[in-house]
């Protein structure tokens, strides 16, 4: 593969497949982690750590591993560096480990995960399966950095958890709840696809349309004219 190959690899997950914003898969976490930054960083890098972990694990047994029991072994194989991740925090940074509390084990069923250990590491070789996994972390560490700073610094007035002065006493607290969650990750989706997504151009035909017999056309040329002149 070509080193652009390899690059397009790496900077896929950023934005173009973001796993959070495009392909909506970690919602859970997302919420849950989502109101301070920096339990959003310690989320995010943890997450990155299994996946790049368990990416490299799933290429390299990729043809050892039968076909019939392929998700079993996926999953002992997230869980097994899950609790290396776990037990990592609770050695060296105990302040995340605590913080992120339920949702860190819970990493096990994150979809992003096992989903790319599915669609991508079991096809792919360890390099370019290390770099997806690489990019898909930065672009999943990035989402939740930028959806918690902007929840911690207008929701509570803070950021890092040092305070703003203007903000922390004219903060709008439903930022930091349930509610005010759903409202920045959906701002946030609309943003990465109005802006970065290229959605493929409507194509108008009479194929699969009940009427297409009565119309003899007449409404996929007239949609299509319609289209153009907008």
């Amino acid at each position: 593969m070509s080193e652009k190959s390899k690059v397009g690899i790496l900077t896929n997950g950023i934005i173009k497949e973001n796993p959070v914003l495009v392909l909506v898969l970690g919602t859970c976490p997302t919420l849950a982690t989502t109101t301070q930054a920096s339990n959003a960083f310690g989320m995010g890098a943890a997450a990155t750590a299994v996946l790049l972990c368990s990416n490299i694990f799933v290429s390299i047994l990729r043809k050892t591993i039968p076909d019939k029991v392929r998700i079993p072994c996926y999953i002992v194989l997230i869980a097994s560096f899950v609790t290396i991740v776990q037990m990592v925090l609770h050695a060296f940074a105990y302040s995340v480990y605590d913080a992120l509390g339920l949702f860190l084990p819970l990493i096990v069923v994150n979809c992003i995960i096992l989903g790319r250990a599915e669609a991508f590491a079991n096809k792919n070789s360890v390099v370019d399966s290390a770099l997806d996994a690489i990019g898909m972390g930065i672009g999943f560490t990035l989402t939740l950095f930028c959806m918690a700073s902007i929840r911690e610094i207008f929701g509570n007035g803070t950021w890092f958890g040092m305070e703003i002065p203007v903000l922390k006493d004219n903060h709008i607290s439903i930022l930091t709840m349930a509610p005010g969650g759903f409202f920045v990750f959906g701002c946030l989706i609309a943003a990465v696809n109005k802006f970065f997504v290229n959605k493929p151009k409507k194509e108008f035909g009479c194929e699969g349309c009940p009427a297409a017999a009565a119309c003899g056309g007449r409404n996929a040329a007239l949609e299509a004219k319609g289209a153009v002149a907008q």
